[in-house]
């Protein structure tokens, strides 16, 4: 089987970011971004999906973390969609309900092509220490565009915006997790009634 890995190099004026992932591994991650809550963020994606992935990126952070969250999420995602190729023999769906402590959120995937984002989350505080509560929001919008897939992400409930921020990224990380896993049953077949997942 061929190897699900890829590498993307992204330069802007405000960010410089390089990302390797290897969709088949076991969770091994090095992160960073100069963001410490990010990292810590990405650390449990990674874990959770069992991709490995490395993420060096450097940001105008003298302006706020804007810029480099959103440019993660895009390389990130780009390098997703040229891993998975012409995405054969995935399961493409999957849906994740992961409690933390008192929170409880749900992330629904399809592999689809096609990006879309439905984000029902919501934060009590515009901060979780520096970090700005918006940015997971833009990370996901970002990650779902670039990588191909439409993501449903659902805070059932939750009081610690801590929890509820890290909730969201184990659930999509175990439902990206389910939904790259190979199907036994069509190892070799795009799993779609068009015979394409390209949008």
């Amino acid at each position: 089987m061929a190897s699900r890995s890829a590498e993307v190099s992204r330069k802007t004026k405000e960010t410089e970011i390089s990302v390797w992932v290897h969709v088949d591994g076991t969770g091994k991650s090095d992160m960073s971004s100069g963001v410490g809550f990010f990292d810590h963020m990405l650390d449990q994606l990674s874990r959770h999906s069992l991709i490995d992935m490395t993420v060096k990126a450097k940001g105008d952070l003298h302006i706020d973390d804007h810029h480099t969250v959103e440019d993660t999420g895009i390389a990130i995602g780009q390098a997703l969609a040229k891993a998975l190729g012409e995405r054969r023999g995935i399961m493409r769906y999957a849906s994740v309900d992961l409690a933390m402590d008192e929170t409880l959120t749900r992330a629904a995937i399809d592999v689809s092509g096609r990006p879309f984002l439905v984000w029902n989350v919501a934060f009590s505080s515009p901060k979780i220490g520096t970090f700005d509560t918006e940015l997971v929001r833009e990370f996901f919008q970002a990650l779902a565009q670039n990588a191909g897939i439409t993501l449903h992400v659902t805070n059932h409930y939750g009081a610690n915006n801590h929890h509820i921020a890290e909730t969201c990224f184990k659930a999509v990380a175990r439902a990206l997790r389910f939904a790259l896993e190979r199907d036994p049953r069509q190892p070799e077949a795009v799993p779609s009634t068009k015979g394409s997942l390209k949008g």
